[in-house]
């Protein structure tokens, strides 16, 4: 009773100061749903992993976030749940393991789901957290007992990711509750509308994933029938689903009023009919329960611990403009990842889960490649795969996702994990990559370090929502949550590489524009290697891209044991003196298979006459503008041999900001040899309209030393 007035209360508080400008932006009210954070209160424990949706005031509340910190995150200040970055709908909270709020419809599930997958990785590696909430070798308790439970409503029950969990938490007999919020409405359309199968609970019957359907009108029964469903999970049976039908009192939202769409009566009904505290009030008034004295006393201590959390919030400072900037990354761009410690327990938890087989076989793999490394004879895939393992060895909180896992994927990038770490923290998954995407998300949220193996990138289309949420955890938590993914793959559009327009995509710039996200380039296996093991090793989300048609053919050397900045550049061919003297010199940028292409090109460009200052662009974001300034301060003209689109692609990104900050460097406009905006044909003879090459580049340094701009 106590935690439904504290749900009702808190959300009235929160609707006036909304009304007074308060409060900001999207708020969703949860009034009229008070069952659910009585259930919350009731059966679920702190050490719980819990992921909501953007209408989680209340669910955390009940978790025991503190009411004036989510009211202080509310209205913007310091105090807050995530110090004012979040905003009403990005609550969380480390110390109950309250982990979110999300503003995307149902992208909480398959995040929920890698939380999930924690429990049972602490349980099979003997890890806990300690007090700051980092891995220990203490393994957890023998009646370890916690499950993960998502929070998602009937119209987002409808979204694929709902198939996809199912599927995979059965599959791993995952402890997870899916507790879905049924109150008849997708925002404003009644969800039969729209839905042939309302009764969410049952979805699960194709998966063996039990469910229950309950009345959120009587608490009691939420709670006993709820509480039924959760002592199944925490029995070890594996995932259920529980759903709650409801009535939502308010509109979708402040700005979505709730008289609009002809709404008005069923309104007034549903508060009178269907509301659960006045339910509770009559059946336990006239049974002789409580007395109604009782009851109220009751709610005049919530509307004072109510109050108290309004004034704390309102008594609050604002945060400082800078913290924006350090909430960027967790790890500072110029970080040595070298002088990174490893867990001191290792080596012990290496020895209780890899066999002795297991482990020969890895080493004698490890050695192979090194061998290859240092004769320069390791491609760029088996490069990586050599880095992963000597990051998964050396730290056994990493783990892997890809598809075909098993088979090591097309280019071994995820080769031997299985066979050697075994399902648990090699994991083979279905064919979509925003769902393992977003489970690894899950996981590093919860103290591991998943990796993330595209097959090839652009697939990672299908995967932009939870990149987009990897990118912004960090900042929009307050800091409170590292983000240490690391997502690896071949991709780019190589001259003449015959895939077609799907394959040939520039996800490296899709991506560009989102915060958070440290993006890397790697044409060589000494590059691929030592940027894969600072992405390992890093506490926030990285993107590598390797090039798709040189990732077996390209091969060399690699300095082993070191890692590589993610924030520079690399200079592969220097002009000669001569040349920048006789002002025929370029500086030319590229990557990926620009960079062959680039290599391949450098005598053409010298028997003309002129030279180039060729650098490798490792790092896309953030930019290593020191490195391209000085080499403009030689060459004073600029070529980008760029594998994106004319509109919004990289080399639009790096030609504004080098007219922006080094303009005065420039004798020239900057010339831009990008994809043409039309898409990758597969026919070689019009492909060449559209893909830029080695004979393209010799002739924009021609034009720019003539200058026949």
């Amino acid at each position: 009773y106590n935690s439904m007035n504290m749900a009702r209360a808190f959300e009235n508080a929160c609707n006036q100061a909304y009304m007074q400008g308060k409060i900001r932006g999207f708020m969703h009210l949860d009034n009229g749903q008070e069952s659910v954070p009585g259930l919350v209160d009731y059966a679920i424990k702190n050490g719980d992993k819990k992921y909501s949706y953007y209408r989680e005031h209340t669910h955390a509340i009940a978790s025991g976030v503190d009411p004036g910190a989510v009211m202080a995150e509310l209205m913007m200040k310091e105090t807050g749940t995530c110090k004012g970055a979040g905003g009403s709908m990005h609550i969380f909270d480390k110390a109950t393991y309250f982990q979110g709020g999300w503003a995307l419809v149902s992208e909480q599930l398959p995040y929920a789901a890698g939380a999930a997958k924690s429990i049972l990785l602490d349980r099979e590696l003997g890890l806990s957290d300690d007090a700051s909430y980092e891995k220990q070798d203490v393994p957890p308790p023998a009646n370890d007992d916690r499950i993960s439970v998502v929070f998602v409503g009937e119209g987002g029950s409808q979204n694929g990711r709902m198939a996809e969990i199912l599927n995979a938490a059965s599959k791993d007999k995952l402890p997870l509750l899916i507790l879905t919020i049924d109150n008849g409405r997708a925002i404003n359309t009644f969800t039969p509308d729209i839905a042939q199968n309302n009764n969410v609970y049952l979805q699960g019957q194709h998966y063996g994933v039990p469910g229950l359907l309950v009345d959120g009108l009587n608490a009691a029964d939420v709670a006993k029938g709820g509480k039924a469903v959760i002592d199944y999970i925490r029995s070890g049976k594996g995932p259920a689903m529980l759903q709650v039908h409801t009535y939502r009192f308010n509109g979708h939202s402040p700005a979505d009023p709730e008289h609009e769409r002809g709404r008005k009566d069923e309104k007034a009904w549903a508060r009178a009919e269907q509301d659960p505290i006045k339910a509770f009030e009559q059946k336990y008034i006239s049974n002789g329960m409580f007395t109604e004295e009782e009851l109220k006393e009751a709610r005049k201590e919530i509307l004072a611990q109510v109050k108290a959390a309004v004034k704390f919030a309102e008594e609050s400072k604002m945060p400082p403009m800078e913290l924006a900037k350090q909430l960027e990354y967790p790890d500072a761009p110029n970080t040595d990842y070298n002088t990174k410690e490893a867990p001191a327990y290792a080596a012990a938890v290496n020895a209780r889960t890899i066999g002795p087989e297991q482990m020969a076989n890895i080493q004698a793999h490890i050695n192979n490649l090194r061998e290859k490394a240092t004769a320069g004879e390791i491609s760029i895939g088996d490069a990586i795969n050599l880095a992963i393992h000597e990051e998964m060895l050396r730290d056994p909180r990493t783990t892997i996702h890809a598809e075909d896992l098993q088979a090591g994927s097309s280019y071994d990038i995820p080769k031997l994990t299985q066979q050697t770490y075994g399902q648990i923290r090699a994991a083979d998954e279905i064919i979509d990559e925003g769902h393992f995407i977003g489970k690894a998300l899950g996981e590093a949220m919860n103290g591991y370090r998943p990796i993330v193996e595209l097959m090839n990138t652009n697939f990672g289309i299908y995967g932009m929502a939870e990149l987009s949420s990897a990118g912004n955890t960090y900042a929009t938590t307050g800091g409170h949550f590292d983000m240490p993914m690391t997502i690896v793959g071949a991709g780019g559009t190589a001259p003449n590489q015959a895939l077609g327009a799907e394959h040939s995509q520039p996800l490296h710039a899709y991506v560009m524009g989102i915060p958070g996200l440290k993006i890397c380039t790697a044409a060589s296996p000494a590059a691929a290697y030592g940027i894969t093991k600072s992405m390992i090793r890093d506490n926030g989300p990285c993107f590598l891209f390797a090039p798709v048609k040189m990732m077996k053919e390209s091969k060399g050397k690699v300095e082993l044991d070191k890692c590589m900045p993610l924030n520079k550049a690399a200079l592969l061919h220097e002009a000669s003196d001569s040349a920048v003297k006789a002002r025929n010199a370029v500086t030319v940028l590229t990557y990926l298979h620009g960079v062959k292409e680039a290599q391949a090109s450098i005598d053409a460009i010298k028997e003309e006459g002129f030279d180039i200052d060729l650098i490798e662009l490792r790092a896309l974001k953030p930019l290593d503008m020191d490195t391209i300034a000085k080499s403009l301060s030689r060459t004073n003209k600029l070529c980008i041999l760029d594998e994106s689109t004319k509109s919004g692609g990289v080399g639009a990104t790096i030609s504004a900001q080098v007219s922006e900050e080094l303009f005065d460097l420039l004798d020239a406009p900057v010339k831009r040899l990008c994809m043409d905006d039309a898409p990758v044909p597969y026919a070689e003879t019009m492909e060449k309209a559209v893909v830029k090459r080695g004979s393209d580049l010799i002739e924009g340094v021609f034009d720019l030393c003539t200058k026949k701009w």
